[in-house]
């Protein structure tokens, strides 16, 4: 259960950072992976600067995080991409 939990919420999480970024989504296996980086850069970051997000649900907070961290990647990624 938690395995589909993970690919559901990095499905989520990539296709919502790709709406943002370019306007489109990356397919599923590409939102699945982009959500799932997302969300360890997303922690590793708002840990270090010292920013703790609390929108009332644990999954709604994790989703917020994941979505923070893909759209940094996907921009880092547009900057190699050049």
């Amino acid at each position: 259960m938690d395995l589909l939990y993970i690919l559901v919420i990095g499905a989520v999480a990539g296709w919502l950072a790709g709406q943002i970024w370019k306007g489109f989504g990356f397919g599923i296996i590409g939102n699945i992976i982009i959500g799932i980086v997302g969300s360890f850069v997303g922690g590793w970051l708002l840990a270090k600067l010292g920013v703790h997000i609390n929108l009332g649900s644990p999954t709604v907070n994790l989703i917020v995080t994941s979505v923070i961290g893909a759209v940094v990647i996907l921009f880092i990624g547009s900057l190699f991409k050049r």
